[in-house]
C-alpha cells in the first residue's frame, strides 16, 4: 500500500475535527475519517472535536444525530469538545459574511435559478465548462442589473479570477488548482442558510482546528475554502484528504450497494475493537501489522503512511480481525454480546444461568465470526431444532434411528456431564455395532439441528437431560 512516507509538520497544538452530517446514519468511510482524526489528536495530546453540521435542514435529524453519537461512542472515538451544532451558530455566519460584504469579499446576486439554467445551457452548447459569468459580481465602471423587486438575493464569494491555490496535502502531496478553473460560490442561501464551504471555513477558523482529515471527494472544495481563509485573514489548516473506500464491486461504497453503516455492523455482533482495527487499515498502515489495540494505533499514528489509492473493503478479513477479537473476549464481554444477539433474535433466556451460557459460549465462539453467528449456534438451546432435509436425508437414516432410542434410555442413569455422556454413546454404539462417524452425525442432527457441531458429549451437556431425550425420542419414532 502506497503512501504518505513523510511525518506531517506539528508546530502548535494540535486540534482535530470531524463534521458528520445529521441525515442518516454514521456512514463507515465518515467514521474511518473520524478514527484518524482522533488518533491524530490523541497522539500529539491534542483536543478531538465533534461538529454536526446540519445545516441541510429539510434532511437533517435528531434521530440522525443520535445514531450518529451512539456510533462513535460504541466504537470508542471519545470527543473533547462539542457536539456543536451549525444551526445554532448562524448569528456568527451573518457577522462575517457581513464583514465580507462590507470588504468587498463577497457580494449579493439576484439570478434566478432559471436564468441560472440558461446560462449553464448555453455554456453548454458551446462546449465550455459551466461556471457563474460572474453577472452581479461587482467591478469597477461595471453597470449592474437592476435589483429585482421581491427576490431573495443569495451571497456569493468573490473567488480570485487570477493565479492558482496551492496546497501540500498531508495525503495526495502538492495540489495546485487555476482561479479560473472555479467560479464565484454561493456561500449563503436565499433563505439565510450558509452553505457547507462557507461554514465549514468559519468553523474551522473559530474553533483553531490545525489539521483536517477528510475524504478525496472534498479535494474540489478545498480551493474555495482557502481563498475564504485568505479572505478572511484566518490561519490555514494542513489538509489530508483521505481517498474513498470501494465496495466488493470495486465502486464507491455507499447505501445502494450493502451494509455501510457502523449500526449495521454493531447489529451483526461485530466488535467495536475489531470494527476500529479493520477500519484504520483500510487507507493506513504500520509495518505489517494486521492486528493491534486503539493503544496501539494511537502511539503509531502520526499522519504518515496514509495510503493515496482507494482502499477495498474485504467482508472476508473483516470477519477474520473481528474472529480473532471474539475468540479473546473475556466472560462478562462475550456474555454480553450473546444475550445482546439473542435478544436481537426474540429468544427468551433470561433464565439460564450465566454458567451454563458461558460453558456454550466458550464451546461455540471459537466456529464464529459474530456475534450474530454466537447467535445462531446458541439457538439451539433455546428454541425447537429444524434440520435441512438434506442434512436427515443424509444422515438420519433406518441403520441409525433405532439406536435414538437406546441412548435415550441410556441417559437417563448417566451422569449428566461430557464423561457421562461419551460413555451412554460408547455402550450405544456397542449394542447396534454402529460407529462413531454414522451416529455422531445423526445424533446432532436430531438435537442440535445441525450436522457438524464440537464434541457431541460437550454439546448434548448443555442441553437439559429431558430436552435431549426428548428429541431423540420423537426422532425414533417419526415416519421415514
Amino acid at each position: 500500500m502506497s503512501g504518505t512516507s513523510h511525518t506531517p509538520a506539528v508546530t502548535g497544538p494540535v486540534r482535530t475535527r470531524i463534521a458528520p452530517s445529521p441525515t442518516g446514519f454514521l456512514h463507515l468511510g465518515t467514521a474511518r475519517t473520524a478514527l484518524f482524526s482522533w488518533a491524530f489528536a490523541r497522539h500529539h495530546g491534542g483536543t478531538f472535536v465533534l461538529r454536526i453540521e446540519d445545516t441541510d435542514v429539510a434532511r437533517s435529524t435528531q434521530d440522525s444525530v443520535e445514531q450518529i453519537l451512539e456510533s462513535m461512542r460504541w466504537l470508542g472515538i471519545d470527543h473533547d469538545e462539542g457536539p456543536i451544532y451549525q444551526m445554532q451558530r448562524l448569528d456568527r455566519y451573518r457577522e462575517v459574511v457581513d464583514r465580507m460584504l462590507a470588504e468587498g469579499s463577497a457580494y449579493r446576486c439576484y439570478a434566478s435559478p432559471e436564468e441560472l439554467e440558461a446560462m449553464r445551457e448555453a455554456q453548454r452548447a458551446r462546449g465550455e465548462k459551466t461556471l457563474y459569468d460572474g453577472r452581479w459580481r461587482p467591478e469597477p465602471g461595471k453597470t449592474l442589473p437592476a435589483v429585482p423587486e421581491g427576490v431573495a438575493p443569495v451571497i456569493r464569494f468573490r473567488n480570485p479570477e487570477e493565479g492558482a491555490v496551492t496546497w501540500d496535502d498531508l495525503v495526495k502531496g502538492p495540489i495546485t488548482i487555476a482561479n479560473h478553473e472555479i467560479d464565484d460560490l454561493v456561500i449563503v442561501r436565499a433563505d439565510g442558510v450558509p452553505t457547507y464551504n462557507f461554514a465549514v471555513v468559519v468553523d474551522d477558523w473559530d474553533m483553531k482546528i490545525s489539521h483536517v482529515f477528510r475524504g478525496d471527494e472534498h479535494v474540489n472544495n478545498t480551493p474555495w475554502q482557502i481563498n475564504m481563509f485568505h479572505a478572511l485573514g484566518a490561519p490555514l489548516p494542513a489538509f489530508a484528504h483521505v481517498p474513498v473506500i470501494l465496495g466488493d464491486d470495486g465502486q464507491k461504497l455507499s447505501k445502494r450497494r450493502g451494509a455501510v453503516s457502523v449500526t449495521a455492523y454493531e447489529e451483526e455482533g461485530f466488535l467495536p475493537e475489531a470494527m476500529l482495527n479493520y477500519l484504520a487499515r483500510l487507507g493506513w498502515s504500520h509495518g505489517d501489522e494486521e492486528l493491534f489495540s486503539r493503544e496501539q494505533m494511537v502511539a503509531w499514528f502520526d499522519g504518515s503512511h496514509l495510503a493515496r489509492h482507494p482502499a477495498q473493503w474485504d467482508a472476508a478479513k473483516l470477519a477474520w480481525v473481528n474472529a480473532h477479537y471474539l475468540k479473546a473476549l473475556g466472560d462478562e464481554a462475550v456474555l454480553a454480546l450473546a444475550r445482546r444477539q439473542l435478544g436481537r433474535r426474540g429468544l427468551a433466556h433470561d433464565g439460564v444461568a450465566d454458567a451454563l451460557l458461558l460453558r456454550a459460549c466458550t464451546l461455540f465462539k471459537d466456529r464464529c465470526n459474530t456475534g450474530a453467528e454466537l447467535a445462531g449456534w446458541l439457538a439451539m438451546l433455546f428454541e425447537p431444532v429444524e434440520a435441512t432435509a438434506e442434512d436427515r436425508a443424509q444422515h438420519v437414516g433406518p441403520v441409525v434411528r433405532p439406536a435414538f432410542a437406546t441412548l435415550a434410555d441410556k441417559l437417563e442413569a448417566a451422569a449428566w456431564a461430557a464423561p457421562g455422556i461419551a460413555a451412554a454413546v460408547k455402550e450405544t454404539l456397542a449394542a447396534h455395532g454402529l460407529k462413531m462417524g454414522q451416529f455422531a452425525p445423526a445424533v446432532r442432527v436430531v438435537v442440535c439441528g445441525r450436522a457438524q457441531t464440537p464434541s457431541l458429549d460437550a454439546v448434548l451437556s448443555l442441553f437439559p437431560r429431558a430436552a435431549v431425550q426428548e428429541r431423540l425420542r420423537a426422532a425414533a419414532q417419526a415416519p421415514l
